[in-house]
């Protein structure tokens, strides 16, 4: 596991494979943690949590321009330890 974040006593571990992704789909190590502590809940499937928050873009990715996008991170609590599974970012106009 790579990262910790200290936030209220929780610690935030940001796994290898979730910053991989992250680099693939637009966001960061920061951003995550952004969701993590001031996000929304989401549903997430097999037990785990979810967050998600909206950010401006207001640029082109892939040739496309997009006024926001929306990160969502999936994770697991344990004890005193929040561990990353994945991230999601989605492109588009939310609000």
């Amino acid at each position: 596991m790579r990262g910790s974040w200290q936030e209220s006593e929780v610690k935030i571990y940001i796994d290898h494979h979730t910053l991989e992704r992250a680099e693939e789909r637009g966001t960061d190590e920061e951003e995550i943690r952004d969701v993590i502590e001031t996000g929304f809940p989401i549903e997430a499937k097999y037990g785990r949590l979810g967050k998600a928050k909206v950010y401006e873009f207001g640029r082109k990715r892939h040739g496309k321009y997009y006024e926001q996008k929306r990160v969502e991170v999936i994770y697991i609590k344990e004890g005193e330890e929040i561990r990353t599974i994945t991230v999601y970012v989605f492109y588009g106009k939310w609000r």
